[in-house]
């Protein structure tokens, strides 16, 4: 991925190509080889187009952040012939129930919604990227920092470092799937518009002992929610809303905020490395630009829990997967990203606004102010707006 502190002199400008321009070398450079750039590099490959995907990292690593890939997520690895394999590796969240002090104010099945799959993310883009080397071998390249980027009005021209070697590539199209900190985003100058929906929380993943590997719970508590949700392999990842983060988070200090709130307890001898995240939520003033174009994290910033953030990006893979097909199909035009800008940034608004609702549903409620909120979960729990939230949760709206 690249750096977001490259020069000004690096920004983009569109320019006219003359005799003596350089002739793009491939059909799309992507920048970002997570699970969106994956994707969509599978997406295009599998229409043989040449794709080639940068990433900084040398190797895939860190800790697994989304677990959940809704119906349209799965659907878009469908296209691209994953369904079968991501199914055999993952579990499948049948329902879900919404708890407070004890007592169940709802319940949903997905059965007509859609099952949710739980799999690691870690895991989805190891799937994903042999199944691009598959498809196109050699166009993943690894340990590739991009510091630069030119849009010549005909291709763009993308410089980078690689080994402290210089690196050029050219294509007639870009696209910056290179996360939150997207350096893409930064040499297009494109602003960052934070929205709201800000909170804070610990994470950590254990063996599930609730006796209900299909289910997620969503413990909304006096004191913050505490949500779960099953895992691959017999284990569960546990959520917690806390009004600061611990320098150093514990498992232990998890298992005591899980056990206070709701009363349910976990082996913490069988825990994983916890973790605290801060969830913020911002959205690109575009989505592209000329040439290029944002998808994913580099594009919005959304609560990543429950996995919302990496399956709307998928949905941006494939809305630029056919955007880009037409476009090349047609002599490769500049104006090529104008109606995909305008309908993923809307889905985007969309699903900012949900995660906005869902965290304040999660905070920190007492007296008359929690009464009306577990009347309300109560309301939305009823046929026909049942559906409707089943929906919601699984994503289909988008």
């Amino acid at each position: 991925m690249p750096r977001a502190d490259a020069h000004r002199e690096a920004q983009p400008r569109r320019e006219a190509s003359g005799p003596s321009a350089a002739q793009p070398h491939h059909d799309v450079v992507i920048v970002g080889a997570g699970a969106v750039g994956l994707l969509l590099g599978c997406l295009l490959a599998r229409r043989g187009l040449d794709v080639v995907v940068l990433e900084r990292r040398t190797e895939r690593g860190g800790r697994s952040r989304a677990i959940g890939i809704h119906p349209p997520g799965l659907r878009a690895l469908g296209l691209v012939g994953l369904e079968p394999e991501v199914r055999s590796h993952a579990v499948e969240i049948r329902s879900g129930r919404v708890i407070c002090r004890g007592r169940v104010l709802g319940a949903l099945s997905f059965a007509r919604a859609g099952t949710v799959l739980s799999l690691p993310q870690l895991q989805t883009e190891d799937v994903l990227e042999r199944r691009l080397e598959e498809l196109q071998p050699g166009s993943l390249r690894r340990g590739v920092e991009v510091v630069g980027l030119r849009d010549r009005g005909t291709h763009v021209e993308v410089a980078g470092t690689a080994g402290g070697e210089p690196v050029h590539v050219s294509a007639r199209y870009a696209v910056g799937a290179d996360g939150v900190r997207s350096g893409i985003r930064h040499l297009l100058g494109l602003g960052w518009e934070q929205r709201r929906g800000r909170a804070h929380y610990v994470m950590c993943d254990t063996r599930d002992d609730t006796g209900e590997p299909s289910t997620a719970l969503l413990h909304f508590e006096p004191a913050g929610v505490v949500e779960s949700f099953p895992l691959p392999g017999g284990g569960r990842r546990w959520v917690a809303w806390v009004h600061r983060p611990p320098a150093e988070p514990s498992a232990q200090q998890l298992e005591t905020i899980v056990r206070s709130r709701t009363g349910a307890a976990f082996d913490v001898d069988d825990a994983g490395v916890p973790s605290a995240f801060e969830v913020r939520q911002h959205l690109a003033e575009r989505m592209s630009r000329g040439r290029v174009a944002l998808a994913g994290d580099a594009a919005h910033e959304i609560s990543p829990i429950g996995g919302q953030g990496m399956n709307l990006g998928w949905l941006d893979a494939v809305r630029l997967d056919h955007e880009l097909a037409a476009a090349l199909s047609a002599g490769a035009p500049f104006e090529a990203f104008e109606a995909y800008d305008l309908v993923r940034r809307r889905a985007a608004a969309r699903a900012i606004r949900q995660a906005a609702f869902n965290m304040a549903m999660g905070a920190p409620a007492h007296g008359l102010r929690l009464a009306a909120r577990n009347a309300a979960v109560r309301v939305l729990a009823i046929p026909p707006l049942r559906a409707l939230l089943a929906n919601a949760f699984t994503m289909r709206w988008l």
